[in-house]
């Protein structure tokens, strides 16, 4: 891989400067085979696979206005999921992301900045379904014109904070996108996700400024929130989606 400048974009995707990422923790790196290519030969690779429409992919960003719904003139392409994960971008057999699996992937969009700054990725499987589109369709628009998160940047602080990761990727900004997408296209969603729509209908959900700000105190005592609300209210979140794909019953 070619050195990586103080002032470039840190090889591990987290949109930062590696001077303020990684720079003197290169082993951890290292660790995830990142050294191995750089973000510009990443970005390359990403950006060369062809195009795929599996499912009804291309048939639901035909129908939004991007610009218009967000303020962005970026576009979306689908590649798929599987050519994805073998491109081994992570070093040693694996792609860290999307080999045997199914659904979507909202691929980083520091990795792919560089070589097409017109468009984001979403890498695809052959058989995806319409609540698996939107899901990631929805973290699309958050990110475009939202919260701005991009989902896989936040492990950290949930790690530090002790709090569920799902709680700081799925904010009040992409509840909102999801139950829009979800009526737009008469689509039902998965248990997961319909228990993320239940919260936002509760206002319960954590605002993107809230995650960007990285306030501990607001962020733990309102993840704490969410996990009581759902224990007192777990009558109810069953019933909602106990015939949801995804159940794997109460309590599990």
């Amino acid at each position: 891989m070619q050195k990586v400048g103080r002032n470039d974009p840190c090889p591990c995707g987290s949109g930062k400067k590696f001077k303020k990422c990684h720079m003197g923790r290169e082993h951890e790196l290292k660790l995830f085979g990142l050294e191995e290519i750089s973000v510009e030969e990443m970005g390359t690779r990403i950006t060369n696979l062809p195009a795929v429409h599996h499912g009804r992919s291309q048939e639901m960003v035909d129908a939004l206005d991007i610009k218009e719904m967000t303020g962005s003139d970026v576009g979306i392409k689908f590649v798929d999921l599987e050519s994805y994960a073998g491109l081994d971008l992570f070093g040693s057999g694996q792609s860290g992301a999307g080999r045997g699996r199914e659904g979507g992937i909202l691929i980083n969009i520091h990795k792919t900045i560089r070589a097409d700054p017109d468009h984001v990725y979403i890498a695809i499987s052959k058989n995806i379904d319409d609540a698996a589109l939107i899901h990631q369709l929805a973290h699309v628009l958050d990110y475009l014109g939202g919260s701005r998160l991009m989902p896989g940047t936040v492990e950290a602080l949930a790690y530090e904070l002790g709090i569920p990761v799902e709680h700081l990727e799925h904010p009040e900004e992409f509840g909102y996108w999801l139950s829009h997408l979800a009526e737009k296209f008469g689509v039902t969603l998965d248990a997961d996700d319909t228990i993320i729509t239940y919260l936002y209908q509760k206002e319960l959900l954590l605002k993107g400024r809230e995650i960007q700000g990285k306030n501990g105190f607001i962020l733990k005592s309102k993840s704490d929130r969410i996990l009581s609300f759902l224990k007192e209210h777990s009558e109810e979140v069953d019933t909602l989606i106990r015939n949801r794909p995804g159940y794997i019953g109460k309590g599990a």
